[in-house]
């Protein structure tokens, strides 16, 4: 079954560049130009994954992005023409999974698309046979990638939902911030480790009832993060 993306820019010869690339793949392409068609385009459809631009007419793409994540934990791939470390974790922080800023080439794109969709894939290859885990009040449900804190959904996005379910299932196993990169992320991801300590932080925000005295997920100082 093919991929349906989403590119979202309203330079219209990005996308058909784009367009073009990714149909050469086998994959279905949708265009949206800003950012209030992008968000119509994601409510009312299915899509496998978005790229979607920051500089955006309407709406820019931080927002877009933030509102989807209040619906759908869908990846997200954000082009940027800053390059400024803290517009990347910018991008992360309102719930993007990848960054790459422009001028990009279309191959490491494409690249960084397939590894997203692999990664998603098999993460859901490798749970069919099992539905959920739960601890305590947390419960994760793998086939819909949904997490809940009692009868409570926590909307979370697709690598918070990797990193909670990797703490998850290895309770008391100590990660460290470039592990957890490597393992979530994967090797190839050009992100430095402040991207793990905005996805915890985030995390912590969603499914601990008060984040600065956790529960859930701990801090061991000077090491990395574990699942309690």
């Amino acid at each position: 079954m093919a991929y349906n993306i989403l590119v979202v820019d309203d330079e219209k010869l990005i996308v058909k560049g784009i367009k073009f690339s990714l149909e050469q793949e086998g994959m279905e392409v949708e265009a949206a130009y800003d950012g209030e068609e992008a968000l119509n385009f994601i409510k009312n459809g299915k899509f496998d994954l978005v790229v979607l631009d920051v500089m955006l007419p309407k709406m820019d793409g931080l927002e877009v992005c933030q509102r989807v994540r209040e619906i759908s934990g869908i990846p997200i791939i954000m082009l940027t023409a800053k390059g400024e470390d803290m517009d990347k974790i910018m991008g992360l922080e309102y719930g993007a999974d990848d960054y790459l800023t422009k001028p990009f080439n279309i191959l490491e794109l494409k690249a960084r698309i397939k590894a997203i969709l692999r990664r998603t894939k098999q993460k859901g290859d490798s749970k069919e046979k099992k539905n959920s885990l739960k601890v305590r009040d947390l419960e994760l449900i793998f086939e819909s990638r949904r997490v809940f804190i009692g009868d409570k959904e926590a909307n979370l996005t697709a690598k918070e939902f990797d990193l909670l379910e990797l703490l998850m299932e290895n309770p008391g196993k100590v990660y460290s911030r470039e592990n957890l990169l490597d393992t979530v992320w994967g090797y190839d991801y050009p992100g430095d480790v402040r991207t793990v300590d905005v996805h915890v932080r985030r995390l912590r925000e969603k499914i601990e009832e008060n984040p600065s005295e956790p529960k859930y997920i701990f801090t061991k100082w000077g090491v990395g993060y574990y699942f309690n």
